[in-house]
């Protein structure tokens, strides 16, 4: 399982060294650049409504207004991936593009792309984003699955909109939240990868904490830059309801559910990827992925900007 310039061993951390400088973004992504909004408005025009040049001169959109990200959003796949209509429900999770195809890019240094690939994507939310992503850089093929029938509801309803991705993605409803291969798998179907954004918190609470700690932090850095607040003092939020945000213990458990399982599927899955927020985790799931047997474990750094996330990537032949 090796990928260029990286070297896979059991419970090491591989850094790609050829990140570039700007976001430390993969170099194969196309959002390494800063936003060329005027190129984005010409993609999509109602992004226009969001823009505005800031005290440096720079144009730029408030990132704390959900419907400004929405724009942003679907500007970015009208323009670089082609999905001319996407949308998701408001007060959904809005996942940020960039670093959405990172994970893509990473994943795809470790697969034979001289081969069709197959994955099966856990998870998927109403925005349906990595098999979007996957199947218009790279023609992947996906499954995509998810626990609740609206997010799948409204991942059908872009798949719909958008021709060129009924024939790349199928959605299947997974009708057993306490599993997550099992029931969506069918017979001895085979997938040569799967990837996850797991969900991050522990419960209810701790999402609702994590949530009003962005807020405070955003008001504080705005409040810093003489900017208004008032429209985050109440009650703009950063999206995500229930599975998008939380499970009983969190992703710890969730991921360490999902190795229990790819026990039982390590014959027809090749390669097991999950997004891993927290570091202090590893060595817990190192020591889980030890004893379910497997025989190739490696962990990819993916920093965007200050931020550093990590993917999880293990198989057992």
């Amino acid at each position: 399982m090796k990928g260029p310039e990286s070297t896979c061993l059991i419970g090491q951390v591989y850094v790609n060294n050829h990140m570039t400088k700007s976001k430390g973004l993969h170099p194969r992504n196309i959002h390494n650049q800063r936003y060329d909004f005027d190129a984005l408005i010409e993609s999509s025009s109602g992004l226009s409504e969001f823009v505005f040049t800031n005290q440096y001169g720079d144009k730029t959109i408030d990132f704390s207004n959900p419907n400004s990200v929405l724009a942003l959003n679907s500007a970015l796949l009208s323009h670089f991936y082609q999905i001319e209509s996407w949308s998701i429900p408001q007060g959904r999770l809005c996942p940020p593009i960039p670093g959405r195809a990172d994970y893509i890019h990473y994943l795809a240094d470790l697969l034979d792309l001289t081969k069709p690939q197959k994955g099966l994507d856990i998870g998927t939310g109403t925005g349906c984003i990595y098999p979007i992503i996957g199947a218009s850089v790279y023609g992947f093929k996906f499954v995509a699955t998810d626990i609740d029938s609206k997010s799948i509801e409204s991942s059908r309803k872009i798949i719909n909109s958008n021709p060129q991705l009924k024939d790349q993605i199928e959605l299947r409803l997974q009708k057993s939240p306490a599993n997550i291969f099992k029931n969506t798998i069918q017979g001895k179907e085979k997938f040569d990868f799967t990837i996850c954004n797991p969900p991050f918190h522990s419960s209810l609470k701790a999402a609702s904490k994590g949530t009003e700690r962005k807020r405070k932090n955003l008001i504080k850095n705005k409040q810093k830059k003489g900017h208004d607040t008032n429209q985050i003092k109440e009650g703009l939020n950063f999206g995500g309801k229930n599975a998008e945000l939380w499970c009983p213990g969190g992703e710890l458990k969730f991921i360490g559910n999902m190795i229990t399982e790819s026990i039982l599927y390590q014959n027809q899955i090749k390669l097991f990827t999950t997004l891993l927020s927290k570091k202090e985790h590893l060595k817990k799931l190192y020591q889980l992925l030890k004893n379910a047997g497997a025989k190739d474990v490696s962990t990819i750094q993916m920093h965007h900007g200050q931020k550093v996330s990590h993917i999880l990537v293990w198989k057992f032949h």
